[in-house]
């Protein structure tokens, strides 16, 4: 029942804003309401400078292994040459992909100033533009992790990241020694490459995982790419997979008819057995 009520209140939000931009109020509701139809909740976890919101389940039960899913870049843009004014996703793949996952205890990272009003919380722009995988953030996601970990009980994490928080989770995965395994879903895992295949503003005031392939070495890896993806598209993940010595190269694996955002969370059952080393 709770399940049912959560879908129709989600199609009727979505149908609701087709037309027009969604409000903040209308994509929290979004995410609280396919957070809902599974038992899951929303939080806010102090982050440093920022507060960044979680969603987790409403009844834990401890275990050493943890994954966490980190949000995508959201509704950073308006259009290509105009900045939103508030980066919460109007329809959050990640969080999908975190209530799909089939076995073990799973989490769900917002990134900073989503769903948390940034005009009202003092976010700057640039942290969802030019940015938006700066070291501030990328440690605000680290300490969010901490706070995560204490309410599970974890000892080890699996991170999977959504596109820009592909970026973000390589990050971590770079600076932390408790990440396990990384795992990417239309990842940018090269911005500097992105920037300049699509000819936009490169991001000046960000880390860019490309350069931490010494870092990550140590930690298993499994990038997914889509072969119809025209905003990531998998030569981004192989270029990044070729950084590393021969033998020692991530998996990347290209899914046929997938795009940015069709067909992650239906497949994700598959796909995370895959990554996690459990086929079904």
């Amino acid at each position: 029942m709770v399940k049912s009520i959560a879908a129709t209140l989600f199609l009727i939000v979505l149908c609701s804003a087709c037309a027009t931009i969604p409000s903040l109020e209308q994509r929290r509701l979004i995410a609280d309401s396919l957070a809902a139809g599974h038992d899951w909740q929303a939080s806010l976890l102090p982050a440093g400078r920022f507060d960044v919101v979680a969603y987790t389940p409403r009844h834990i039960q401890a275990a050493e292994a943890l994954t966490v899913y980190i949000e995508g870049d959201g509704f950073a843009w308006v259009t290509g040459a105009r900045p939103s004014s508030d980066p919460t996703p109007r329809d959050p793949m990640a969080l999908r992909l975190a209530l799909a996952q089939p076995f073990g205890n799973a989490a769900y990272l917002a990134r900073p100033c989503q769903y948390v009003d940034a005009e009202r919380s003092g976010c700057e722009q640039r942290y969802w533009t030019g940015s938006r995988f700066s070291a501030e953030a990328v440690f605000a996601e680290s300490l969010a992790l901490d706070s995560l970990k204490r309410r599970f009980s974890a000892r080890r994490l699996t991170l999977v990241g959504y596109s820009g928080g592909g970026a973000i989770a390589a990050l971590l995965a770079a600076r932390r020694d408790d990440v396990e395994r990384l795992v990417t879903v239309a990842g940018n895992l090269d911005h500097r490459t992105w920037t300049a295949r699509h000819r936009i503003l490169p991001l000046t005031g960000s880390l860019n995982p490309s350069d931490e392939t010494e870092a990550l070495r140590g930690v298993r890896q499994w990038h997914f790419a889509g072969d119809k993806d025209v905003v990531i598209s998998p030569e981004l993940a192989k270029g990044f997979a070729q950084r590393f010595p021969v033998g020692a190269q991530p998996v990347v694996q290209v899914e046929s008819g997938f795009d940015h955002r069709c067909c992650w969370a239906e497949n994700w059952p598959r796909l995370y057995g895959m990554a996690a080393g459990n086929p079904r």
